[in-house]
C-alpha cells in the first residue's frame, strides 16, 4: 500500500520535500512507516526519534495501524525562545 506523509519546517528541509509517498505492506504500523521515511531520505534520521506523528487528526504512537486512506504527518520538535 502506498501512504503518504506530509513534512514540515525542518523535516521538510532536511527531505527537500513537503510530502513522501511511502510503500508499506499491507497492515503496516507507524514504527514501520518510520523506518521507511528514514531509508528514503537518511538525513531525517536526525529528527525522527524526536518527532510526533499524527494519523488523521490524532498523534499517534508506533503501534498505531495504517490504510492507504491515513493522512499521515511528520510533526517535528520545536524549539523556541
Amino acid at each position: 500500500m502506498k501512504v503518504r506523509v506530509k513534512l514540515f519546517a525542518v523535516a521538510k528541509e532536511l527531505a527537500g520535500l513537503d510530502e513522501l509517498s511511502v510503500d508499506l505492506p499491507v497492515g503496516a504500523t507507524v514504527k514501520e512507516l518510520r523506518d521507511a521515511v528514514v531509508a528514503m531520505s537518511p538525513p531525517l534520521a536526525r529528527i525522527v526519534p524526536h518527532s510526533m506523528w499524527a494519523v488523521g487528526a490524532a498523534y499517534a504512537d508506533g503501534d498505531s495501524p495504517l490504510n492507504e486512506r491515513s493522512e499521515v504527518a511528520l510533526i517535528p520538535p520545536v524549539s523556541g525562545g
